[in-house]
């Protein structure tokens, strides 16, 4: 069986390989799954790097998502059967075949594409932790999303607009920028021609500015975010994919009476994992109901996974990101 391997931190582009090992077996609790498609995001490419919050443990395989069919069943495992096509959190391999726990394992219709799958259980689980539970938000309400056409950002682009919620986004470039305005939001800023965007927010907003803000950025986004809060706004903190922690001063904070909001989803569902477990619910709903249905970049070949994280990594790459084997 083939599977991609790094063996120390670094650029993937460099470091990745493509080795030979041992089919999996299942262990207790656990199902064997022939791989259709792997999801990956920009997360993979901090791991490879060292540069998660996480220790990356070596030898690492980047692999978040993962949709296929099962092909074995472990001991105490009575849901799932060989044949069923489901999707669960990366099995620590990006491979022809990995290992799932079956209880964090869903089974999947044939309807849902590949891509919207591996979409909704990190892109749509955070986003949903983070708009719902999180940042309360509501219908009517204005909600900012940056990095829209990202993969949270484009799956919270979708949930906005599902809860009723007026959305703004930002994005880096024309084409990123026609496909937030395909996808129905209100108004679609590029970054890369105004990085400045809190004039425009407000001028849009009527000066009142937005209830809640998706922030995945951080760095110059979230100083200028804070700007754009309206009265008993919510500023979500997603991540910092620009490299820049930023700091909130709280004299504003409590000046303009909004709320600076953590968002560490992953954490969540391990502390508190009912709440998870019927968001998951909720998200295949509407994936089934066809409400919900993820942009999906191109897919890339399996002997193409290091140029897909290098394409994750540069901001070259749009919605979610997936390598079809």
């Amino acid at each position: 069986m083939q599977i991609w391997r790094q063996h120390e931190l670094g650029n993937p582009v460099e470091l990745l390989k493509l080795e030979e090992t041992d089919p999996p077996v299942p262990g207790s609790g656990q199902v064997v799954v022939d791989i259709e498609a792997v999801g990956l995001t920009f997360v993979d490419c901090l791991m490879a790097r060292g540069r998660y919050q996480m220790e990356t443990r070596l030898p690492w395989s980047p692999c978040t998502e993962v949709v296929g069919r099962v092909q074995e069943v472990g001991d105490g495992v009575d849901h799932l059967s060989a044949g069923d096509r489901v999707v669960g959190i990366g099995g620590g391999s990006l491979a022809e075949q990995t290992a799932l726990r079956a209880g964090g394992a869903h089974k999947l219709s044939e309807g849902v594409s590949a891509g919207a799958a591996a979409a909704a259980l990190v892109n749509y689980g955070t986003s949903w932790f983070a708009l719902h539970d999180r940042g309360q938000l509501a219908e009517g309400e204005t909600l900012l999303v940056h990095a829209g056409m990202g993969g949270v950002g484009s799956a919270a682009v979708q949930l906005g607009l599902v809860a009723g919620a007026r959305v703004i986004a930002t994005a880096g470039g024309t084409e990123k920028t026609a496909l937030l305005r395909d996808m129905g939001v209100e108004m679609a800023i590029d970054y890369r021609e105004t990085p400045d965007f809190v004039d425009l927010v407000r001028s849009h907003t009527g000066g009142r500015g937005v209830d809640v803000c998706f922030d995945p950025v951080g760095g110059d986004v979230f100083d200028r975010s804070r700007r754009c809060m309206a009265w008993d706004g919510r500023l979500l903190v997603i991540g910092f994919t620009s490299g820049r922690i930023a700091e909130a001063p709280t004299n504003h904070i409590l000046l303009k009476n909004y709320s600076v909001v953590g968002v560490h989803w992953g954490a969540s569902v391990g502390r508190n994992p009912e709440p998870s477990e019927q968001a998951r619910q909720a998200i295949f709903a509407l994936l089934e109901e066809g409400r919900l249905d993820h942009p999906v970049f191109p897919p890339f070949a399996f002997d193409d996974v290091p140029a897909a994280l290098d394409a994750i990594y540069h901001r070259r790459t749009w919605g979610k990101v997936v390598v079809e084997l």
